[in-house]
């Protein structure tokens, strides 16, 4: 019923720039935090940035100052545009989001399927 679904994942070279989105859809009331993180192979998940729906942010220290996170409430999008890629970034980035469905009146977290990025030269 609520889905969400993220884009823009590739390779790059370090150094370089990708932009990542989320779209969330379905029978959705109203969406709280949203955040991306982050999976590297033989790793846990570990939180990249969050942003509350009034637009505070909280980055992960490895990615302060490189990466960006958005959001656009009314499409209900979130992004994440990352600069200065390095190798140690190269992970499935996983888009999360806290939301109230039309038919519930609590918030539940809810994850996208993941998309790779890969840093490499």
């Amino acid at each position: 019923q609520v889905q969400l679904v993220e884009s823009g994942g590739g390779s790059v070279q370090p150094g370089g720039s990708l932009r990542l989105s989320c779209a969330a859809s379905g029978r959705i009331f109203s969406i709280g935090v949203m955040g991306w993180y982050r999976q590297a192979l033989g790793d846990q998940r570990e939180l990249v940035a969050t942003i509350t729906s009034d637009g505070r942010t909280n980055y992960a220290d490895s990615i302060k100052g490189r990466f960006t996170i958005s959001r656009d409430n009314a499409k209900k999008m979130v992004y994440l545009q990352m600069n200065s890629l390095k190798p140690e970034d190269t992970a499935v980035y996983y888009c999360n989001g806290m939301v109230r469905s039309t038919a519930l009146t609590q918030y539940l977290s809810y994850w996208g399927q993941g998309t790779q990025v890969t840093v490499s030269s």
